[in-house]
């Protein structure tokens, strides 16, 4: 059973991908030591272990929500590149965040420690997070220089997520196949979207001082909510809430903080910068409340 599930699990079937099974968990943990560390839960009565329940539901969901927010983008899509842009950034932000989900919560256990003697470190759907995450982000930026910028400060912006996206895709397809560790790590990740994310609060930033539009205002505040969910989730992993409360019987991981947060980002996404983007050249067409009925 266990093995059929790992088949059906396992996004990438490559039999010499199996490089990644040398990374193991640190400290060195067991399948026993594992269910110890986190809730674990048989699926039911399928054999199946499903690990941190509370946690696989919040990530589904918000991978839900960010896929419902590239939806309602392309509804309003209107021929306008900064809509369309965004409307990849939040489909592949939703399809990644079910795939961390998949790996790092719902079934972490059958795909690192089913039948193995020590849990590995990592598999390819989290590997397909990072993947897809920093596409994500480039693809926001490539929106933001649509609706904010003009001429050869919107090619160097096109031209810079271009470039990152592809030089992180070298990164983690050589940290894969390696393999090594921090090349595949979220911290990794953080360095390639950090820039990005940094370089979209300035424009909005300088945008919003010089003339106070509702859309720079806007998309500052969302800047704003992202860079402190970071914040806020680095200060409770170091803090080491996530073992206090587990000790008490309680669950609510980093993982989680961050993923409460990050439904406040998206929400707010899906609710108020989808209102306000549009293309920063006059010829563009109108505005997303002209546009709403256009896609059904």
């Amino acid at each position: 059973m266990s093995k059929l599930a790992l088949g059906v699990l396992s996004p990438i079937m490559f039999t010499g991908c199996g490089r990644i099974d040398s990374l193991l968990w640190q400290p060195t943990t067991t399948p026993t030591q594992w269910c110890e560390s986190m809730p674990c839960v048989e699926l039911f009565s399928s054999g199946v272990t499903l690990s941190q329940p509370s946690s696989t539901i919040l990530i589904y969901f918000l991978g839900l929500m960010w896929l419902w927010v590239g939806w309602r983008f392309w509804r309003v899509d209107n021929g306008q590149k900064s809509r369309r842009w965004w409307c990849v950034a939040m489909t592949l932000g939703g399809i990644a965040a079910i795939s961390a989900g998949t790996s790092y919560q719902a079934f972490g256990f059958e795909l690192k420690c089913t039948e193995r003697a020590f849990c590995t470190w990592t598999s390819w759907w989290e590997i397909a997070y990072l993947a897809l995450q920093v596409a994500s982000v480039n693809a926001m930026l490539a929106g933001v220089a649509y609706a904010c910028t003009r001429g050869q400060t919107r090619r160097l912006l096109l031209m810079y997520a271009l470039v990152n996206t592809v030089i992180y895709y070298c990164v983690a397809a050589a940290g894969a196949f390696l393999p090594n560790r921090f090349m595949i790590s979220f911290e990794m990740l953080v360095l390639f979207s950090t820039p990005a994310l940094a370089a979209c609060f300035i424009i909005n930033g300088w945008r919003y001082v010089n003339n106070k539009s509702d859309k720079d205002k806007a998309l500052l505040i969302a800047w704003a909510i992202m860079f402190t969910t970071n914040i806020v989730y680095y200060a409770y992993l170091l803090l080491g809430y996530t073992q206090t409360l587990w000790s008490k019987g309680f669950w609510f991981s980093e993982n989680d903080v961050l993923h409460v947060l990050m439904l406040v980002w998206v929400w707010y996404i899906g609710t108020v910068v989808v209102g306000v983007i549009d293309d920063e050249d006059p010829q563009s067409p109108s505005g997303p409340e002209q546009a709403s009925d256009n896609k059904h």
